[in-house]
């Protein structure tokens, strides 16, 4: 008898679907079944597909693709339709694929199946909310994953997942090296479980070593299909009482790297269902897998990088504390031009130097290393501040190709640097906030601030190029940007001169210098960013350098992802670097508090600066009427200057403390012998009302000449209800 008649005698028919042709090939019966004339026909798979209910035929479209990528059977429950949609049978469909290159052909069996029951539920191979909540977990499994940003990472959010009914208890995550099957990481077991499955050949006759060998994933529903399969390693498996194994390859880019076993302690039919399920998590977690292994080789490479160009700062310096900190950009290699360093000179006297490379890149970086190489060497042949500044502009104009595109004297056009607002400003035409161009190769600039300090006087030399300014926190906690003359940035024109500022680091005051990336992470402009530093600046009140150098970088972060635990979560556009000097010594509370700035000619735009300067010095001061007219007559008193002189102003402010009350002097200098005279203005004149102001407003003012040059002066006294001291 043929197989035709047997199958046709137990109402069950043959159909082979051809996937290249499209063409589908029923015999008789099951040309019967799809409500068809019986006899043999071949329809096209739009005309069989219009014979099942639409719902089933999307179900049988994953189920048959499951098939073709495991090579497993292909079984599902359709019901038929006749031409007026009712529904006349329900058969099931077992097929499996032949594969033929790209494509394949289903050969399969249909055979009618008992209706449900009235009343009861359909054996749907999915039911709406099985279906519902395998979605939302896939969803959810995909968004953790994709969070996750190392492996360790990764091997957490797969052992969380909780599969919609089907839960393994153990998993584990097998690698190849070369011939050898290695363990990434488990789940589910003892420590020291992995032993017997390190370092296992390909070739053995194992199930995750098939499933790499093969790149099929292998269902193994009962302990006695495992013993029958592969009954060399079954001992090392039966040890866990598992009921269960699913062993699915972990394929990237058409490559097999790995293997992904689930056990599970009860008995798992792996329906199709189940299967496409655990298929898809395992593309998944392939997927993390890689991303999070290229992330750990780059984070790798980029703090190799970065330690080998970063300086160690060197052993304690008697009389000075430092403390530095670097925090790379969230993206890409995590390397930047971002450096500091710390230089011992002749004679005692330490330099210290913070800068940043235009970029974010490798590039960034390689110039970084090339510079912080140059600056030390000319600070070691002895040069000053300025001298030392040039060279490397020079230097750097230099080996980046200075006749390129990059701004400079001939024709470009650059904006000033100095403080802007109260806030830290350096800008420059065609350049964005911190210092990108459009293009990626070409000329690059930095900015560079540069000091030397002794240890015993508390001297400070400063040269600066288009660097933020540094702040200094005095002793009774005021926090006061320190202004200083500046010059272009690095790079721009090899023949820029870089003026130098000297104060005095008194006992107990720190000196900050940082990058523009502390100041305009998050958000921030450099005048907000620098408010929010220097509110971290005066709320510190502990002695400890590192802690305040640990609150600075980590108050410009905010949440990570809730799969990444720690401090520093990635809200960085910019590279961050920050140094930190204190003079150690008996800090004097009740000393003057003093600061100094000069407001060049070409630079009337730092008036603004010089009140709002003035304001900060006096940001405790009880009468704000008092502050008000402070600022008033010291912005009449540098206008007057850069109006009727051919010089520049120097700003000098102390504040000092007496028994009961304090008391600000304010003296502005210039090198012009002609003194100031009262005038007599008309209502519509424009000026000539200074020295009115200052009898009207000031307890007491005068002009002093010197040697060479003028001072003029003015002195306001704090209300008895004030502090009464500096503290």
């Amino acid at each position: 008898m043929r197989t035709e008649d047997v199958l046709a005698a137990i109402a069950t028919g043959l159909w082979r679907w051809d996937n290249a042709s499209g063409i589908v090939t029923l015999d008789a019966e099951a040309a019967r079944l799809l409500g068809l004339p019986s006899e043999p026909v071949q329809l096209t798979e739009a005309a069989v597909r219009s014979r099942f209910h639409p719902v089933d035929w999307n179900e049988i479209d994953g189920v048959v693709n499951l098939a073709v990528a495991e090579g497993t059977l292909a079984e599902s429950r359709l019901r038929i339709m006749d031409g007026n949609g009712r529904v006349l049978r329900t058969v099931r469909s077992r097929s499996k694929p032949l594969i033929e290159g790209d494509d394949y052909q289903l050969v399969g069996t249909l055979q009618e199946v008992a209706e449900p029951q009235p009343g009861t539920a359909a054996r749907t191979p999915i039911t709406g909310d099985w279906r519902r909540s395998r979605e939302a977990f896939l969803l959810d499994a995909g968004r953790a994953l994709a969070e996750a940003r190392s492996t360790a990472e990764v091997l957490r959010v797969a052992a969380s997942l909780s599969m919609p009914g089907f839960s393994p208890d153990g998993l584990a995550v097998f690698g190849v090296a070369g011939e050898r099957l290695t363990i990434i990481g488990h789940h589910g077991h003892s420590a020291g479980d992995e032993g017997p499955f390190t370092s296992m050949s390909v070739d053995t006759d194992y199930p995750a070593a098939e499933v790499v060998r093969t790149g099929r994933a292998i269902y193994l529903p009962t302990p006695e299909e495992y013993l029958r399969r592969f009954p060399v390693t079954w001992p090392l498996a039966q040890r866990f009482g598992r009921q269960s194994w699913a062993y699915l390859p972990l394929i990237v880019a058409g490559r097999t790297m790995g293997a992904w076993m689930a056990a599970f302690k009860h008995p798992v039919a792996f329906t199709p269902d189940e299967r496409s399920v655990l298929t898809t998590v395992a593309r998944m977690l392939a997927q993390a897998l890689a991303r999070a292994g290229v992330a750990e080789s780059e984070r790798e490479l980029s703090l190799g990088l970065q330690r080998t160009m970063l300086p160690v700062l060197g052993p304690g310096i008697p009389g000075l504390h430092v403390a530095a900190r670097y925090v790379p950009t969230g993206g890409g290699l995590q390397v930047g031009g971002d450096w500091y360093d710390m230089i011992q000179l002749p004679g005692g006297r330490i330099a210290l130097v913070i800068g940043d490379v235009q970029g974010h890149d490798v590039r960034a970086a390689g110039l970084m290393g090339q510079l912080r190489i140059a600056l030390r060497a000319y600070a070691s042949e002895g040069h000053r501040p300025d001298a030392v500044l040039s060279r490397a502009s020079r230097f750097l104009y230099g080996i980046t190709d200075g006749d390129g595109d990059v701004p400079s004297g001939r024709g470009a056009e650059v904006s000033g640097v100095g403080i802007s607002g109260g806030g830290i400003g350096a800008g420059i035409s065609g350049v964005d906030g911190h210092g990108r161009r459009a293009h990626d190769g070409g000329p690059r600039f930095a900015t560079c601030l540069y000091l030397e300090i002794d240890p015993v006087t508390g001297v400070v030399d400063i040269a600066r190029a288009g660097h933020p300014d540094p702040a200094v926190r005095m002793t009774d906690g005021t926090v006061l940007l320190r202004p200083t003359a500046g010059g272009l940035p690095l790079g721009i024109d090899p023949d820029t001169d870089y003026p130098t500022t000297r104060f005095t680091l008194e006992p107990g005051e720190t000196l900050m210098m940082c990058t523009d990336g502390l100041l305009e992470t998050g958000g921030h402009d450099l005048d907000t960013g620098w408010k929010r530093v220097r509110d971290l600046l005066e709320g510190h009140d502990g002695d400890s350098l590192e802690d305040l150098a640990d609150s600075l970088v980590e108050a410009v972060h905010g949440p990570g992802s809730h799969h990444t635990t720690g401090p520093l979560a990635d809200r960085r556009e910019d590279d961050i670097a920050v140094l930190l000097l204190s003079r150690q010594g008996p800090a004097v509370r009740e000393a003057p508090r003093r600061t100094m700035m000069t407001v060049a000619q070409a630079e009337p735009q730092r008036i603004a600066a010089a009140r709002q300067h003035l304001r900060q010095l006096l940001h405790d001061w009880t009468d704000e009427d008092q502050i008000d007219s402070a600022v008033l007559m010291v912005s009449e008193m540098v206008t007057n200057v850069l109006i009727h002189t051919d010089g520049d102003a120097l700003l000098v402010a102390e504040v000092t403390c007496g028994d009961d009350s304090r008391r600000l002097r304010v003296e502005v200098s210039d090198a012009s012998d002609e003194l100031p005279h009262k005038r007599h203005p008309g209502e519509m004149a424009s000026s000539g009302r200074g020295l009115v102001l200052m009898e009207m407003l000031a307890h007491a003012w005068g002009v002093d000449p010197r040697g060479e040059g003028k001072s003029i002066w003015f002195e306001l006294t704090e209300p008895a209800s004030g502090k009464g001291c500096c503290a």
